[in-house]
């Protein structure tokens, strides 16, 4: 097999590995946060709405280093900055 095929390969399974990787930090906090604010409303029932409006802030937050993550995992797979050095090789 040709280096080409090597690296393109190697390159896929990092970014799968990648992205499992990146996306289990947000996956927890989610579910940490959602957690949490279960129980702050079980508390105070009166404060839902500024709970909930805190909660999905938070969420929109930590659904934003997730989607850093792919953007960057897309950009390895399919703009791979080390591909051009592969070729000229």
């Amino acid at each position: 097999m040709s280096d080409m095929t090597w690296f393109t390969g190697l390159s896929t399974v990092a970014a799968v590995i990648g992205i499992a990787i990146g996306v289990l930090g947000p996956a927890f906090a989610m579910g940490r946060a959602i957690s949490s604010a279960l129980e702050a409303m079980a508390r105070q029932p009166e404060a839902e709405k500024s709970i909930m409006r805190t909660l999905f802030i938070g969420l929109a937050m930590i659904e934003s280093l997730a989607i850093y993550v792919l953007v960057i995992i897309l950009i390895v797979l399919f703009r791979n900055p080390l591909l051009e050095y592969i070729v000229k090789g």
